[in-house]
């Protein structure tokens, strides 16, 4: 079932709920909220109306409960259980993309007059962001726009492609913790690698927006990238079914894609869920797949690869919930 109310309709911790703002959904489907269009229900999801809504509701949520953040859902897939705890969308609500007039509290660049940064808070789409730099005549972004997700998930997973990475980029993080303190700390404050991203001293936190630097250049070239990027993109992907991009990483010096189809196992299909026939690497919903479906087709190549490479492919996308 599913109700649309006012989070303050639920008790929180500390007895009185603030007056929030935003619209609380029970039992939502969150084959609504996730790309590969497949999956179990929030227990309860919320919309925040803005960031100081955001903030209230974090603060809201007892210290055992938990709290998944969540965008565009292009990284995740959620159980066919569902999920407990409380599920927050950030997508169309952290919105704010521009131009940084301030310097202080921001390290500065051996040619300061060459750069500039650029905020963008985490609800954004990454290809907005790469094109909102480029309309300002900033080059570096371009990558961004071949990754279909927000800037608070291609902060978290350190998200790259065609030979750039999210955090080559950043300046500056901007975090909301557990507390519902807002922060901002310097890159070195984490431990960064290939879709890995950990801060040194362990804090439950999430970004809700962060600083980017890049070079003053040609605009037009820029935008002309990222056309190019984008036309590599749909020659290659499965963009015509539910998918959630790249569902391994590579492994050091080769690609998970090769491994896959090396195991004979492109087109290979448990229920709906289907290796892609067009990019090993990609797992697609063809009509009806259950979260199910896709977790066993995930296992089962894992599993199949393991056995006759002797290499453990490790996931990019992320799985939360309860199995049914």
């Amino acid at each position: 079932m599913r109700h649309d109310c006012r989070m303050s309709e639920v008790e929180v911790a500390g007895g009185a709920a603030p007056v929030l703002r935003g619209r609380l959904l029970y039992n939502e489907p969150m084959s609504r909220h996730v790309s590969w269009r497949a999956g179990g229900t929030a227990r309860r999801l919320y919309v925040p109306a803005d960031l100081e809504d955001l903030i209230w509701l974090v603060r809201s949520v007892p210290a055992d409960e938990a709290i998944h953040m969540v965008g565009l859902g292009s990284n995740l897939l959620v159980r066919d259980g569902g999920v407990a705890g409380v599920v927050i969308l950030l997508h169309g609500v952290l919105t704010k993309l521009a131009i940084e007039s301030r310097t202080h509290g921001l390290p500065s660049a051996p040619t300061e007059r060459d750069t500039a940064v650029v905020y963008a808070e985490a609800g954004v789409a990454s290809p907005k962001l790469a094109r909102f730099a480029a309309t300002h005549g900033l080059v570096g972004g371009e990558f961004l726009a071949g990754i279909p997700g927000t800037v608070g998930g291609v902060i978290a997973m350190n998200a790259g492609c065609y030979g750039s990475e999210t955090w080559d980029t950043l300046v500056q993080l901007h975090t909301l913790d557990r507390q519902g303190q807002i922060n901002e700390r310097p890159p070195d404050e984490y431990v960064t690698g290939y879709r890995h991203v950990a801060l040194k001293h362990p804090h439950e936190e999430w970004f809700i927006g962060g600083w980017f630097r890049f070079e003053r250049g040609d605009g037009a070239a820029s935008r002309d990238r990222i056309r190019s990027l984008l036309k590599m993109r749909i020659a290659s992907q499965p963009l015509n079914l539910p998918n959630a991009g790249s569902v391994f990483r590579n492994p050091p010096g080769d690609f998970a894609a090769r491994l896959i189809e090396a195991c004979g196992l492109k087109g290979h299909r448990i229920g709906d869920a289907q290796v892609s026939t067009k990019h090993a690497n990609f797992i697609v919903n063809l009509g009806k797949a259950t979260a199910t479906d896709i977790e066993r087709l995930i296992e089962h190549v894992e599993d199949s690869v393991e056995a006759r490479t002797n290499v453990r492919l490790i996931r990019e996308v992320r799985i939360i919930g309860e199995r049914q």
